[in-house]
């Protein structure tokens, strides 16, 4: 097949952010097909002018400058949706194909996989990694009726236009079917771990344990990601502060950037933390996470409590089985079902920081558990998880897709 791949926020390992578009991407070039991947380049270092082109891992990546930050108003960032949906749609219809495929978010990606679907007859794929515009709304960020109506209209066209939909959880699938999609054209893919990648044991963590004095040989409580209105990353500044009572010794660490790092670091000082117990770095590139999550104790993924942040799929949380080493979460939902049943991780309350601090310190001082709760999640990325597996399922509803002829 020939892959025209559309995603405005694609990462390499050498960038920090998810790279699930790169692991697919370059997986599906492994099975013999072309994939063309239209994308931006984000930050403010990257130089002004039109396209480049470059050859990475054999997939063909189309960068467009096209400035975008968790940072900017509203108004800026949809400023940047469109100005990318414009700029991909001109690319995508230069690049003959058999299929395209559309992950969002921003939903707005739509727009040039619709225009490149009609322009080469061809069925497009839609990926669901954030079920919008029900999120937005959810978090006060989309008030304005008319823009609801309008994000809700592009949602609806953006689902008819598809061939098949694929979302990242149950909870993102079931979204989809209750605006009437048909249920046996949506597969649930979830995001995936690279068991080759993360290394278990503690070897590649110790030079970073070194290089750290403040933390040494103590349990270490990691947090990597976006640092953002939806992470609600201030709450385990809370949970420092409360854990501090009860083993001085444990060390948080938050490691990323965001619109609420600022926010978090402040937060931080007040209770006491900042620099003794609750550490932050800036955000690493994915290269960076084997060695980082080998050097962590429990790794967490946090988000504030809204109900429609529940079906969330986030990129740490693989990381964190892959790596082999227990999850701590604090939202209900597929992923705190999975760590109940499987014991990979403790689920602790969304509005009581001082109960999660109760609660890690017993997987703490318990070694035996501890121990277990990081094999089970090991094991849960080998055998539920796996990327290349994800990969094979991913290639087969492209396939199926361009079997069915639609467009």
């Amino acid at each position: 097949m020939r892959v025209v791949y559309l995603h405005q926020y694609f990462n390499t390992p050498a960038m920090s952010g998810g790279t699930r578009s790169y692991e697919m991407a370059r997986r599906l070039v492994a099975a013999g097909h072309a994939v063309d991947l239209i994308t931006s380049r984000r930050d403010a270092s990257s130089p002004a002018g039109g396209w480049s082109v470059q050859e990475i891992d054999g997939i063909r990546v189309h960068w467009l400058p096209v400035r975008y930050s968790n940072r900017m108003s509203y108004r800026r960032r949809l400023a940047s949706f469109l100005r990318y949906s414009v700029g991909a749609a001109r690319r995508a219809v230069g690049i003959p194909c058999d299929v395209v495929f559309a992950t969002s978010t921003p939903l707005t990606i739509a727009l040039p996989g619709i225009v490149a679907s009609r322009r080469w007859r061809v069925p497009m794929v839609f990926e669901v990694r954030d079920l919008w515009p029900e999120v937005p709304i959810a978090m006060g960020a989309l008030r304005n009726p008319l823009a609801r109506g309008a994000a809700r209209a592009l949602e609806r066209w953006a689902y008819r236009s598809s061939a098949r939909i694929v979302a990242l959880s149950e909870g993102m699938a079931e979204g989809v079917r209750r605006t009437g999609y048909p249920a046996d054209r949506v597969v649930v893919i979830p995001n995936a771990c690279d068991t080759r990648m993360f290394d278990p044991s503690p070897g590649p963590g110790r030079a970073f344990r070194e290089e750290h004095p403040w933390l040494g040989d103590r349990p270490l409580v990691l947090y990597a990601g976006t640092l953002g209105r939806v992470n609600g990353v201030g709450y385990l500044a809370e949970m420092a502060a409360a854990m501090r009572a009860l083993d001085p010794r444990v060390r948080f660490l938050v490691i990323g950037n965001g619109i609420e790092r600022e926010i978090v670091e402040r937060r931080a000082a007040e209770l006491g933390v900042l620099g003794t117990t609750f550490f932050m770095l800036p955000r690493q590139p994915k290269q960076a996470m084997p060695a980082l999550l080998s050097a962590s104790t429990v790794a967490t993924s946090v988000v504030v409590d809204v109900a429609e942040l529940e079906h969330n799929s986030a990129n740490k949380f693989f990381d964190a089985l892959a790596a082999g080493r227990p999850v701590l979460i604090n939202h209900g939902g597929w992923q705190a079902d999975l760590l109940r049943e499987t014991g990979a991780g403790i689920v602790v309350p969304p509005d009581r920081p001082p109960e999660a601090a109760r609660l890690l310190h017993e997987l703490l001082v318990d070694g035996e558990r501890l121990a277990a709760a990081g094999r089970r999640a090991r094991q849960l990325a080998e055998t539920r998880f796996d990327r290349d597996r994800l990969a094979g399922l991913l290639a087969d509803t492209l396939e199926a897709a361009v079997g069915t002829g639609e467009s």
